[in-house]
């Protein structure tokens, strides 16, 4: 009761001050700082999710719920009883008369807390909690305090998994290197971007193939797809349709024909395609039998029949034709088909990663 008074002698935004005496971590400056960052974070997050069309309401939450979302650290309640971070800041918002959305963002930037924990379930707790995460993973990274082996004093790694956990229950588009571009950018962290891509990529790979495991995916599937971890919600769809077309009739027979495909296609550069060059009927119908498969991929749609059928279409060109032409046009032109039909292939899996009977 007595901290519960003390602290309601101010508002929530007039506590939000005193985090400019509370170091957020050595080198990255203080809490308030942190908040400054994480309205930047929160409202590109927001806009992102509303894919560029969020209301000025919205918005205006966005930078609201962030700039009030460590506020809370520095009362009475949350010094003396820490767990309550978050928690305590949703009760002072509420009586401060701050909107609900706000409150419970407040509170749910922190989820999960622990494993096995709920995550947040709101709009704008989601984008204030990734928000919170990005930040913490890259700040901390650039300081070179990656988590090696047990070693982990900021929880990166719980973090990093609630991070994918949230991608993937919001089936959310944003791409992982927009996430981080936008932290290096208010990190100032211009010359360490591409090696922060980097460290990022491979700390949520790794936090991925757990989330893999633990529902069951094959270990070389789950080497199959996690080339490409950018768009992290689409990594467990990639993996259920490599298994599918696994499981599928002739399923190891098609992965085969793609393997071929790559291993040819692996060291080409890549050209435009020109149907005029062709000089074989299995030509134009591996590029038709490509084109319908690209293009249900395009649209959404399951692409399983397409790519069985894009299979017949490989095999009957490799039985056909002879790639390495004497006509030097037609063989890169050849080459170039292939190249493109490999390069499609390879934004569901690197199918070469597939043990087969």
């Amino acid at each position: 009761q007595f901290f519960f008074d003390e602290d309601r002698r101010k508002s929530l935004a007039e506590h939000r001050e005193k985090l400019k005496t509370v170091v957020f971590q050595r080198g990255l400056g203080s809490m308030y700082e942190k908040t400054e960052r994480l309205m930047a974070l929160t409202t590109a997050i927001v806009e992102e999710m509303a894919a560029g069309d969020a209301d000025d309401a919205a918005l205006a939450d966005a930078q609201r719920a962030a700039e009030l979302s460590k506020a809370d650290l520095v009362t009475g309640m949350v010094t003396e009883f820490t767990e309550l971070q978050g928690i305590m800041g949703r009760e002072y918002a509420l009586l401060d008369g701050e909107s609900p959305a706000v409150a419970r963002a407040i509170d749910e930037q922190y989820m999960p807390r622990f494993a096995g924990d709920e995550l947040p379930q709101t709009p704008l707790g989601v984008a204030l909690s990734v928000a919170d995460k990005i930040d913490n993973i890259v700040g901390t990274f650039s300081q070179g305090r990656i988590p090696t082996g047990s070693q982990d004093p900021f929880g990166l790694r719980r973090q990093a998994l609630g991070l994918v956990l949230m991608l993937i229950e919001q089936e959310s588009t944003m791409l992982l290197s927009d996430l981080v571009d936008e932290a290096c950018d208010l990190y100032d962290l211009e010359e360490f971007r591409d090696k922060m891509q980097v460290y990022v990529a491979d700390f949520i790979r790794l936090r991925l193939k757990n989330v893999l495991s633990e529902r069951g995916v094959r270990y070389d599937v789950q080497e199959a797809v996690l080339g490409d971890v950018d768009l992290v919600a689409d990594v467990p769809v990639r993996a259920a349709y490599v298994e599918r077309l696994l499981a599928s009739e002739g399923g190891e027979a098609l992965v085969q024909s793609f393997v071929r495909v790559g291993n040819i296609a692996r060291s080409v550069t890549g050209g435009t395609v020109d149907p005029a060059l062709f000089k074989a009927e299995e030509e134009g119908a591996l590029l038709s039998a490509y084109q319908v498969a690209a293009t249900a991929r395009a649209e959404g749609e399951d692409t399983l029949l397409a790519e069985q059928a894009l299979g017949r279409a490989i095999d009957t060109f490799f039985d056909a034709v002879m790639v390495m032409d004497k006509d030097a046009r037609v063989k890169e032109n050849r080459l170039s088909l292939l190249k493109m039909i490999d390069d499609d292939l390879l934004e569901t899996a690197d199918y070469s990663k597939i043990v087969l009977n």
